[in-house]
Parts: structure tokens; C-alpha cells; sequence
């Protein structure tokens, strides 16, 4: 029977969609982050990681330009340059970022390390693998062929260049149910590590996950949290658990580790008629 017909279509997922740094690749989501910092600094301004880090997922350019309205880099663009940022300013910023992520995309491509038993799991329950990425179309060129190399090769890949906008706009998750054949949106779930990953999936009407310990909003390396004391990590944790949830994330899971038991999980809400 086909994946895109029939009752039982409404009863199980079909489809798992990843974001990509901070979600399947690049612990911590850091290739972006320096950048972002990078692209300011060359126009005069010093912005904090957790600045940089605030519209992670976004398309680069949306990206660029909600830092650019933050109160305190508003403020600090008026005093440097005398006048508030520009349209001219960010397509300028935003082109200079390109170059310098493809600089290091590739040092930020190692997969998360519970990513390759999720894929087993995922493969194995006979679902189909999406993704959706802020990055554009160049960038993910040289991180697709990265994350192959390491065994992960999604059925379909939409970058937000792909789509007229990107998160939180619902249109990259669309692109992948129609590329993977798959309908209704209740029967995906995406995964994402950012607000806009849960924004996204919440528009298009899938159920949406948020991890934590990979994530841009933790913003941490494995060693960082493997140092830090146990009752502050589990204060960051709770503060990412509640920044997913107050974007509206159906569930919010540690690692990918715990992809099976979320997939059970949403299939049992599936079968008794609850809809994400």
C-alpha cells in the first residue's frame, strides 16, 4: 500500500525531517555562530555569542537582519556608524558571510554521536528521511557530502534558498512531504534544535520536537558539558526544555537516542486520534 493513502496513513508516522547543525551535525551548532560574530565585527559592531546565536535557523540573511533590529546592536550601529543599519547593510553582511561559512563549514560536518542508531531505528520502522537547513544550496553541498561520508544521506534536503522564505515559514517542511510523497503533515515529525525548528514545524502542521544536548540554544561542546557540575547542567537543560515548549514543541527529547521511544510515543497519540 502507499505511504500517501489509506486509513492507516493518519495512524502512524511516515517521515522523521532534521535540521542539520546543531540537530544531526555539528555539536553545539558552532559553524554559524563565529560567523555571524565575523560579518558585525567587520562593520564595527561586537556581538555576543548569545546574540549571534538568538535567530538560529533562519535563513542567513533573515538571520543577519533580526540581530541587526536586537535593541542594544541597534543602538550600538547608531553610535558606530551615525545612522541605523540599512537594507544596504545587510545584503552587504550577509554576503560576506557566504564566503567565510564555506571556510569552515567542513570543520563543524562530524555527526552527533547518537545520530547513526537513530537512523537504524528510523530505517527500520520503514520511515522516510527529510531535512531543512538555513543554510543555502553551496554551503550544503560540502556538508552533505561530510555527513555521507559518515553514513547520513536524507532522502530529501531543502535549503531555505530553495523556498520564497525560510523558518519559521512552513515551506521547506512542504517541499519535503511533497518530494517524499508523504501526507497528511500529522504523519512527520521534525526535529530541530532552534525556536524557529519548532515554529516551523508547529506551521506546517507537524508534530515538532526540540533536542536538547546538541543544540544551538545549549550552545555547548561535549566536553564543556561533560565538565560542567551536574546541578547547573540540569538548569540549562530545563531552560532549553522551556524555551522549546513555550514555542510550542510537542516533545522535547535529551538526545537523538531517544528516537524510538518518541516515535512510539507520537504513534500512540496517532492511534487514538490525537492530532500534533
Amino acid at each position: 500500500m502507499s505511504n500517501t493513502s489509506g486509513k492507516n496513513n493518519t495512524m502512524n508516522l511516515k517521515a522523521v525531517i532534521f535540521d542539520w547543525a546543531g540537530t544531526t551535525v555539528d555539536f553545539g551548532c558552532f559553524a554559524p555562530t563565529g560567523v555571524f560574530n565575523e560579518v558585525f565585527r567587520q562593520k564595527g559592531i561586537e556581538i555576543t555569542n548569545r546574540e549571534a546565536r538568538g535567530p538560529m535557523g533562519m535563513h542567513k540573511r533573515d538571520h543577519i537582519r533580526v540581530i541587526s533590529e536586537y535593541p542594544r546592536v541597534k543602538e550600538e550601529w547608531l553610535r558606530v556608524h551615525g545612522r541605523e543599519c540599512t537594507v544596504s547593510d545587510i545584503d552587504e553582511m550577509f554576503n560576506n558571510f557566504i564566503p567565510l561559512q564555506l571556510s569552515v563549514i567542513d570543520k563543524h560536518s562530524e555527526i552527533v554521536p547518537e545520530l547513526p542508531e537513530a537512523l537504524k531505528v528510523i530505517r527500520s520502522m520503514n520511515l522516510k528521511i527529510g531535512s531543512t537547513t538555513g543554510y543555502n544550496n553551496e554551503m550544503m553541498k560540502i556538508l552533505g557530502e561530510a555527513a555521507a561520508k559518515q553514513g547520513y544521506v536524507p532522502d530529501c534536503v531543502v535549503c531555505a534558498t530553495d523556498v520564497p522564505a525560510g523558518r519559521p515559514a512552513p515551506w521547506m517542511a512542504f517541499r519535503n512531504a511533497e518530494a517524499l510523497g508523504i501526507y497528511p503533515m500529522q504523519s512527520i515529525v521534525k526535529i530541530g534544535d532552534t525556536v524557529s525548528d519548532i515554529q516551523e514545524g508547529v506551521n506546517a502542521g507537524m508534530w515538532s520536537v526540540g533536542v536538547v544536548m546538541s543544540s544551538n540554544e545549549m550552545g555547548l561542546t561535549r566536553k564543556e558539558i561533560n565538565s560542567i557540575d551536574p546541578a547547573d547542567l540540569q538548569k540549562l537543560k530545563e531552560s532549553v526544555k522551556d524555551t522549546y515548549f513555550s514555542a510550542g514543541a510537542h516533545f522535547v527529547i535529551d538526545t537523538l537516542a531517544e528516537t524510538e521511544e518518541l516515535i512510539i510515543k507520537i504513534n500512540n497519540r496517532l492511534a487514538n486520534g490525537i492530532k500534533p
